[in-house]
Formats: C-alpha cells, sequence, structure tokens
C-alpha cells in the first residue's frame, strides 16, 4: 500500500508500517451563485485596512504555443528557485508577509494556546517483529516523533532512534522504517528539509549502533528485508548528473536494487529496471515465508499495477510477469505458498479481494466481494483477513477467514477514523490508532480471539471534546450528485450566518478526507468558529468511480462540489461570504486556487497551501509526470483545453476583486516545486482591485509537509489562525 500512495501531491503517511498519525489533514434544493451573492451583502463587513505595498515583481515576454493557442507566462523567471532574482524576491515577499501578520492582535495569545493543545503524547500502534515491538512516540512538542522498541508491551521501552539529534532546528525527519523478519535490524530512511530525497541507514537494534551501510538517492521507496536478514531490496532513481538542481529536475527510469549488508552501494545488485518505459517505478516486497520476491510495478498515481515475482528458493531464478497490464489495482496482501492475496478494483471499483495462484495465473479468485462500502485495507493476522472499509468516509472494520467468510465486525471507539492493524498471522492481536475530530488519536490492543478491543495508550487533554460536536450533513452539487461533509463546532452553535467558518477540501489522487484531529482546528472552534470538511469527487470515499468523477475533463466537478458546499453553507445560516474561508493543501491547493478565480465574490478568504497552480507545466518538474494520471496533460489537445479553463494561474483577471489570501509554500518543497505558488501570488498581487491582502508565506528550510517539525506547525497553524481572525473578524485577544 506504500507504494500506491507515495508520489501524490499530497498524501497520508505511512512509515514502512507505522502510522503517522494525529496529522492527517493539516490543518475539510441548491441555490445560484446570485443568491449566495446577494444574502452576502447584507452580512457586516470584515475589517476595511489599507491597502498592501506589494514587492515590485518584473514580468517577462515569454509566450507558448499550446494546439495553435497562444500562452503569456509573465512570471516564468520565478521557476529558478536558485537564482539570486528569485531569492531576493522571496525575501521580500517574506518581509510584506510577516510584517503584516506581526501586527494582528491576539497573534501571541494564539500560539500560546497552540503550543499548550499540541502538548500531548502522540502515539503509532506498535508494530511487532521478531520477539520485539517498534512504536514512534512524541511527548508532545518535540520535533519529530522518536522510535522505541519494547521486547513486551510491559517492559521498559528502549530509544532506538531519535532524530531530534540529527539537527538542531528539527528540519531533519525519519522518513521511512523497514525492520527485519527476526526484529535484529532497523533500515530507516532520513531526509533534510522536508525534501522527498532520503538517505537510508541500518542500525543494530540490541545495541543502537549503525552498520556502515549507507543508501542513497532514494525516492518513494521503502525497503523489503530478504528472510535471511543479509539484505534488503529497495528502488532508487540515477544520482543527478553534476549541474542538475536535484530539488527542480524529472524522475524518470527508476531502478531495482539489492544491498547486501556490508557491502558499499556501488556494489549492490541491480535486480530489475526498464529502459524503455521511463515512467515506471518497482516497489518490492518480500513475502513472510521469504519464498517470493512480489514487484509492483507503477507508472503513475493511479492504483493500476503491473505485478511480477521471483521465486527467491531458486538463486538465479527468473522474473516473470504475473499481471502483465496496468489494467487494475493489485496491492498485495500475503501468500499461502504459490497463491497470492491482492486487494483488487478490477471489475470491482470499491474493491475487493482475490487469490491468484502463479501455477494458474490468467484466474482471479474471489475470496471477499466487492460490498457497498469501499475497501481501503486487509492484512492477515491470526490467519484472518482484517479489512477495514469507508462507511460515508468513516472506517468500518470485518474480520474473515480465509475462505472469506465474514467472522466478525469490530466495534470500534465511534465514528471516525481507524488505522494500522498491522502484524503476522501467527500474531494473535494487532494494534490500531482511533480518531475523530474533536479526540486526538489513542491506541487500541485489538483480541483477534475474542475481537475486544482495549486501550494501549491514550492522551491526556487539556480540552473537553464532550464541548464539540459533529455531525454528516449530505448537500447537492451542481448537476445534482450528493455530496458528504463534516461540521464541527461548539454545541450551543447559531445557524445566524455570523460563524467564522473554514472549509476545507482535497478532492483528488483517490485519496479520503476522513475524520481526524487537528490542534489548529480546535482553537479556531473554541473561539467559534465551525470547520467544515467536505468529501469532494476525485477523492477516494467512495470508490474508483468516484475518483474517476473528479479527473481529466471532468476535473470542474471537484470545484463545482465546492463551491456548492460553500453555497450551501450561506444558504442554511452557518455562514456568509465575509465569514467564510476555504483552504487546501497541494491538490487542494489546486481547489482553493480555481473556486477563488471562478467565484471570487463567494468567500471571505483563502488558503491556498502548496498548490498546484499551473496547469500546462505541472508536468515539467520532479515527480510532476506522475500527476497526469488524475489532471490531464497540456500535451494533449483536448485535455489543454480543460486544464487551461481552470489553471489557477492563467485565470487570475486583472481588476477583479479578490478575496483575502495567503498562499503558503515551502523553499525545499520537490513534490509540487514552489514556483506554481510564486507565479500565482505575483499574478494575484498585479491583478488585485480591492482592498483584501494577497500574501505569500514561504517557509525556509521546509518542504511539501511530510517530516515538518512540531516548531514550524505551530508558527504556520499560528499565522494562518491570525490571518483568517484578522481578515473574516475572529477575537482572539480574549
Amino acid at each position: 500500500m506504500f507504494a500506491s500512495i507515495a508520489r501524490h501531491p499530497f498524501r497520508f503517511l505511512t512509515l514502512g508500517g507505522f502510522l503517522s498519525v494525529g496529522a492527517l489533514v493539516w490543518a475539510l434544493p441548491p441555490e445560484t451563485g446570485a443568491q449566495a451573492a446577494a444574502q452576502a451583502v447584507n452580512a457586516p463587513a470584515p475589517k476595511a485596512e489599507p491597502k498592501l505595498m506589494y514587492p515590485p515583481t518584473k514580468t517577462v515576454d515569454q509566450v507558448d504555443e499550446y494546439h495553435g493557442e497562444k500562452v503569456k507566462d509573465p512570471y516564468r523567471w520565478l521557476e529558478s528557485l536558485d537564482s539570486e532574482e528569485t531569492r531576493q524576491w522571496v525575501e521580500a515577499q517574506n518581509k510584506v508577509t510577516f510584517g503584516y501578520l506581526e501586527k494582528i492582535p491576539g497573534r501571541d495569545k494564539i500560539k500560546q494556546r497552540l503550543t499548550e493543545l499540541w502538548n500531548y503524547e502522540k502515539y503509532s500502534p506498535p508494530q511487532r517483529e521478531g520477539n520485539r515491538f517498534f512504536y514512534s512516540y512524541n511527548s508532545g512538542l518535540q520535533n519529530q516523533s522518536v522510535l522505541y522498541t519494547l521486547t513486551s508491551l510491559d517492559a521498559p521501552p528502549q530509544l532506538l532512534l531519535d532524530p531530534n539529534t540529527l539537527a538542531k532546528d528539527g528540519t531533519v525527519a525519519l522518513g521511512g522504517v523497514g525492520v527485519s523478519h527476526d526484529g535484529t535490524l532497523l533500515a530507516y530512511g532520513l531526509s533534510a528539509a522536508g525534501s522527498d530525497w532520503q538517505d537510508w541507514h541500518v542500525r543494530d537494534v540490541a545495541t543502537g549502533k549503525d552498520l556502515p551501510d549507507v543508501i542513497k538517492w532514494i525516492k518513494f521507496s521503502g525497503v523489503a528485508w530478504t528472510k535471511d536478514n543479509k539484505g534488503f531490496y529497495y528502488g532508487r532513481f540515477d544520482e543527478p548528473k553534476a549541474g542538475v538542481k536535484s530539488l527542480e529536475d524529472v524522475n524518470f527510469f527508476h531502478k531495482l536494487y539489492h544491498h547486501k549488508l556490508g557491502t558499499p552501494q556501488s556494489q549492490d545488485t541491480l535486480v530489475y529496471e526498464d529502459k524503455v518505459h521511463k515512467e515506471w517505478q518497482f516497489i518490492p516486497t518480500v513475502t513472510d515465508d521469504g519464498k517470493y520476491l512480489i514487484i509492483t510495478v507503477a507508472k503513475g498515481t493511479d492504483h493500476k499495477y503491473r505485478i511480477l515475482y521471483q521465486d527467491l528458493s531458486r538463486p538465479g531464478s527468473k522474473i516473470i510477469e504475473l499481471v502483465d497490464n496496468f489494467d487494475a489495482e493489485y496491492s498485495f496482501i500475503d501468500n499461502d505458498g504459490p497463491i497470492l492475496y491482492f486487494k483488487t478494483d478490477l471489475t470491482a471499483p470499491k474493491n475487493k479481494l482475490v487469490a491468484i495462484d502463479i501455477r494458474k495465473p490468467k484466474e482471479r479468485r474471489e475470496l471477499i466481494a466487492e460490498q457497498s462500502d469501499t475497501l481501503q485495507h486487509v492484512s492477515l493476522v491470526n490467519s484472518l483477513f482484517v479489512a477495514t472499509y469507508l462507511h460515508n468516509a468513516t472506517t468500518q472494520v470485518k474480520v474473515f477467514d480465509k475462505t472469506g467468510k465474514l467472522v466478525k465486525e469490530v466495534t470500534l471507539p465511534g465514528l471516525g477514523t481507524a488505522m494500522g492493524f498491522a502484524g503476522r498471522r501467527n500474531h494473535k492481536e494487532t494494534y490500531y490508532a482511533f480518531t475523530s475530530y474533536n479526540t486526538p488519536p489513542a491506541i487500541y490492543r485489538l483480541d483477534l480471539t475474542t475481537f475486544d478491543s482495549k486501550v494501549w495508550k491514550q492522551p491526556q487533554l487539556k480540552f473537553n471534546p464532550q464541548d464539540f460536536e459533529t455531525k454528516q450533513v449530505f448537500y447537492p452539487s451542481k448537476d445534482g450528485t450528493k455530496i458528504s461533509m463534516f461540521l464541527t463546532h461548539r454545541k450551543g452553535l447559531v445557524q445566524n450566518g455570523q460563524n467564522p467558518t473554514y472549509l476545507y477540501g482535497y478532492g483528488g489522487f483517490n485519496i479520503p478526507i476522513v475524520p481526524s484531529f487537528s490542534v489548529a482546528d480546535l482553537v479556531w472552534m473554541e473561539h467559534g468558529g465551525l470547520i467544515a470538511y467536505a468529501n469532494l469527487r476525485g477523492g477516494g470515499e467512495y470508490g474508483e468511480e468516484w475518483h474517476r468523477a473528479g479527473t481529466k475533463l471532468r476535473k470542474q466537478n471537484v470545484f463545482n462540489d465546492f463551491i456548492s458546499a460553500a453555497e450551501w453553507l450561506i444558504q442554511n445560516k452557518y455562514t456568509s461570504t465575509p465569514k467564510l474561508s476555504i483552504a487546501g493543501g497541494s491538490n487542494g491547493g489546486l481547489l482553493v486556487g480555481a473556486c477563488i478565480t471562478q467565484r471570487p465574490e463567494l468567500f471571505g478568504a483563502a488558503i491556498p497551501a502548496v498548490g498546484v497552480m499551473d496547469m500546462l507545466r505541472f508536468h515539467k518538474f520532479t515527480i510532476g509526470w506522475e500527476w497526469i494520471d488524475d489532471y490531464g496533460s497540456s500535451d494533449n489537445a483536448e485535455e489543454f483545453k480543460a486544464l487551461r479553463a481552470y489553471s489557477p494561474y492563467h485565470n487570475i483577471k486583472p481588476g477583479t476583486k479578490y478575496p483575502a489570501t495567503m498562499v503558503t509554500t515551502a523553499d525545499h518543497d520537490d513534490r509540487v516545486v514552489p514556483g506554481h505558488s510564486f507565479k500565482f501570488a505575483a499574478a494575484l498581487q498585479a491583478a488585485q482591485a480591492g482592498p483584501a491582502p494577497a500574501l505569500i508565506r514561504i517557509d525556509v528550510r521546509a518542504g511539501h509537509g511530510a517530516g515538518k517539525p512540531t516548531g514550524k506547525r505551530i508558527d504556520e497553524a499560528t499565522d494562518r489562525l491570525s490571518f483568517l481572525g484578522n481578515v473574516l473578524g475572529v477575537d482572539f485577544t480574549k
């Protein structure tokens, strides 16, 4: 499953099986647009402020021709991230932005309350390998979570790896882990300043000391240990040539290697490559019995894979194609000898579990049939299939025997999100984290003989969850499609149209928006705010058909869903335009950018974070070419027309009154390169006709979001809440 989500513009993090919980979402009859605008006229106006003076941004005469149409790109020079001119522009923009933010009343109180609430214990579900358990832990305000090991759950923990000792500013993060089958060795990847590039090391678990092995130029790959624990498989790209910018250049021609412990990387064995298909990437898995190497071949962000395998019991055996085309998802689960189990959407948009016997490779034996809810994940523990489903974007867990017969539906602590359920077939228990919008993640032990759950770790809270409530509503989009949305707020909220509202969306790459806890959301709600998370098409809440309905030529559906959410909130008097903010990150940043350029009069404020803003050139940087699966490409005439119609950067219109906007990005983002946000912000500042601010906040020594230290997360949340409070009229001084 790691392989299927690793390369999206924004992803939920799974670190070799260890879940990074508590940060899933950083932070969530139809009326017409004319009706919404008319109602907004009667709402109180936001605080008037003098128009800001922005740094001068030069324009260039860059014009590109796409299928006979000439398109201007006046801020192309801002794509050159390392140029002195761009550096000066970043410094000047940050000076204006932080000068604005630092004057906002109540900013210190926001940070104080965020820090107080953030200071709670955070655990990952423990994962057992050999005779040890492994888990991550954060005491509250540590910049990076620390990795611990236990000989039993009652034994004192042993510190295994503390990334906080590796950089004074906390910007070196644990990017992935892989524990050997016997639990004696830990392979771990480190990323610096938020980059997707990782260097991998190997640590002796008993002594806590590193072996000399170092593996470089890994991106979007975990490791797969061999059963004898003498080495592992991994995927990597070639080292960039001299003069090539590693944070900007496109990544092609992935290769699969085997590393033998105690030898230099230069002696690693090339296991598999494809010299023709530059987009193909190879993700290794070694079966629990150690007999097979499973190679999942991916070529984009679609969950469509080829599957290869090699019989490791016969040294030098050939790699054989099991699934020879990208016709469906095939996520490897486990095996019984030559019988391999896969989660697939082949003829099942909401997924099913099948068995493939490598002796009869064309047959697909169905074990767990497609159901009305979306099957997210399956693990084989205690010789039982533990399956998690999404029912209207909340988790359900069902346990099946090896024949696919339902054994038990597990009772969860409530409506929310459960993550984890890892283990081996001989384990009698598994562990999971459970969270909801008003509850931080608690860790539970699930007994797979009695199916009872018991709390293993539960954080102590500095607020009362009972003061807040969540409800799920359904509203019609522009074409009548029913869309789910979660609303969370203090109990007793009055629908008077005056509630400051934070509407969040994503809508892409088959990724669902599910209930999760956010300290920043809590502070917003403590001051009377409403949090709204919309489950837009393009996401993964309702299966592959739901995902497809928000891709390529149908991407406008996603924006319509989000705009309809805003109109519904206004129509039902939860809020009004001057009190309504929208936000989203990465693909969600694209969402926000598209919506404010299409309906600038509908929103009071906007925060597009690390967004994909230039839809004509996104595929020319780092891993952006993979997103063609969701977006299409400007190289295709029909898709160019659709992309040009909504590309945020290309649809900013001079003389328009745009809502108060704070674009956010980071200087080391090598997933969605910051040139997207730089160009969008420059164009927005030049076009803004109203008094509302159009700012850009550029984080330094930070990336797309993964591994961001706690201190930076708190600073970012402080600035976000300060900005929204100032423009929407929320008093944070109390």
